[in-house]
């Protein structure tokens, strides 16, 4: 290390006019003793003063220049020298040599420049005050369409250091969103395919750019969607199916995008990993599986892809994702029964899917999961009966389906799984609320479930509360007669009065307790119990509540409970 200390002396008395051979056989010495050990050469060399050094010899006119960059791009590989070399004023001038048309001195400032901006926040603003980004992306345009060794190798440094320099930094994300890089780097994925390192520079970088909202909207004027799907069907290895993976999920949310993939055959790549994956241990095929089916059912987030992939319920896809339900995987049954709630954004596919009988086979991935307790599986598929029995003609086959109906009674009880607890009575109460059906209400009735919907009536959630007394109105108003002893036996008339009196329900809560009550004095038993509980006297309080509704609630129930009394 002798040498070393001799090279650092000779570099710290260095001026304009020493010969470049000499500076060069210094610059050779920091070089060979950086590649034996690169920290404790950087100490040194950090020691000694010549980082101020560097900035005066970084010119585009000495032929030592393409040296100097590739030290400070080695010492810049350590964390500790990555602020000094901003403090010596190294970032101006390796700038400038941006400028320059020597391949050398480019590559090697790119290197420097990417190396400093690593995870180092004074980096990456001392580039930006100096303007180095722009240099780079114009760079980047001009050099995309060339396909020798040389200027990949440049592309990928230049890729590497704009990736540096805007990782997990949304201003200077933005910034280079702004300066239109998205279309280049799109542009580059498809010229230059077959180059593993640029190609994997590239998805990094868009891996940073789509988490980005604004980027969303400019991924969507270029063909990333096309590019992506076709590099994903070329590769073989897991890490870089992931890396992909990677870049496809943050645009998938995009519901332009969505299409863009789903016309693309992203679809089919998808279905054939799963197909491949399903019945292996491997860490990575689980993995992929998980990966692969999770996209599936972001895609059929979209309205219009969703639509594109049902094909009228005769689409190969909806007939592929509606196998996975009885499959073996959880994670698969558990895609299929998001994938279904997916499906059921729509009336028409909802009438469709019950015809064909969608129930049975959720009912049947119910009753897997009961025992051992898949509660993510169980509350998906729930989710999936909900969103079927939104449109009235489906919420009634559902309803009048004695069987499911029998089932989520039983589900109502099931007190350690209180998502489970929660989801079926919802899906109770939204057959009576979507249906109107005077059939749904008596099965219910008939089921055991209106004890179930008045304890819901008390949950600690508005939402649900609100559902609850929605769906007994419609019980008092329709089937008054049939529900009329178990609506006494759950004490519904105590509850109403309980939710009345207190404060803090909400003003729906209010509300709909009332139109609860005057619908209840149709029956004479509940119309006794109404009276022997002062409830006019919480409704005359009500008339003056800040919220309107409430108050004129309030003025008309108190007239129904004086006729009655």
């Amino acid at each position: 290390m002798d040498n070393l200390s001799d090279a650092l002396k000779k570099l710290q008395i260095t001026t304009t006019d020493s010969t470049e051979d000499s500076l060069e056989g210094c610059l050779d010495c920091l070089l060979q003793a950086l590649a034996q050990n690169n920290m404790e050469t950087s100490e040194k060399i950090q020691k000694s003063g010549v980082l101020q050094v560097f900035a005066s010899l970084l010119t585009p006119q000495s032929s030592c220049t393409a040296k100097v960059a590739n030290i400070i791009a080695e010492v810049a590989r350590n964390e500790f020298m990555r602020n000094p070399c901003v403090d010596a004023g190294l970032i101006p001038p390796l700038v400038q040599l941006l400028n320059c048309k020597d391949q050398e001195v480019l590559l090697q400032t790119g290197r420097a420049l990417g190396n400093i901006c690593y995870d180092s926040h004074e980096g990456r603003n001392a580039v930006d005050h100096a303007g180095g980004a722009h240099i780079v992306v114009d760079h980047i345009r001009s050099l995309c369409s060339k396909t020798d060794p040389a200027s990949e190798k440049l592309l990928t440094v230049f890729c590497g250091m704009l990736m540096n320099y805007s990782n997990e930094n949304d201003t200077l994300q933005s910034q280079l969103i702004n300066m239109g890089v998205i279309p280049t780097l799109v542009k580059l994925l498809g010229i230059h395919c077959q180059n593993a390192a640029l190609t994997e520079m590239c998805l990094v970088a868009f891996g940073n750019l789509a988490e980005l909202e604004s980027s969303k909207e400019q991924f969507a004027y270029t063909n990333i969607a096309e590019e992506l799907v076709k590099l994903f069907k070329k590769q073989i290895e897991h890490d870089k199916k992931e890396m992909i993976f990677e870049v496809l999920a943050p645009l998938a949310e995009n519901d332009v995008i969505k299409l863009q993939l789903v016309e693309a055959g992203l679809v089919e790549c998808l279905l054939e990993i799963v197909q491949k994956t399903v019945d292996s241990d491997k860490e990575d095929d689980i993995a992929e599986l998980k990966t692969a089916s999770d996209l599936m059912v972001l895609l059929l987030l979209g309205d219009e892809s969703m639509q594109k992939l049902f094909e009228g319920g005769k689409g190969s896809v909806f007939q592929r994702v509606l196998s996975w339900i009885p499959s073996n995987s959880h994670q698969l049954q558990l895609a299929g029964a998001l994938a279904i709630a997916n499906f059921a954004r729509n009336d028409g596919n909802c009438i469709h899917m019950v015809d064909n009988g969608i129930v049975q086979k959720l009912m049947d991935l119910l009753d897997r999961h009961v025992e051992d307790g898949n509660v993510t599986v169980q509350h998906a598929a729930l989710s999936a009966l909900r969103n079927l029995a939104i449109p009235a003609e489906a919420a009634e086959q559902l309803g009048k389906n004695v069987k499911l109906v029998e089932r989520l009674v039983e589900w109502c009880e099931a007190k350690d799984h209180a998502g489970v607890m929660g989801e079926s009575n919802r899906l109770l109460s939204a057959l009576i609320r979507h249906s109107k059906s005077k059939d749904v209400i008596r099965t219910i009735v008939q089921s055991g479930g209106i004890k179930h919907l008045v304890t819901m009536a008390t949950s600690e959630h508005v939402i649900m509360q609100n559902e609850a007394l929605v769906a007994l109105a419609l019980i008092a108003a329709l089937e008054l007669v049939t529900a009329e002893k178990d609506l006494e036996n759950a004490q519904l008339v105590q509850i109403l009065h309980r939710l009345l009196s207190d404060d803090r329900s909400a003003p729906e809560i209010k509300y709909n307790s009332m139109v609860l009550i005057c619908a209840l004095i149709g029956s004479e038993s509940l119309q006794k119990e109404v009276q022997s509980m002062a409830f006019l006297e919480v409704v005359s309080k009500l008339r003056s509540h800040e919220n309107k509704t409430v108050a004129q609630q309030a003025s008309l129930t108190e007239q129904r409970l004086a006729v009655e009394s």
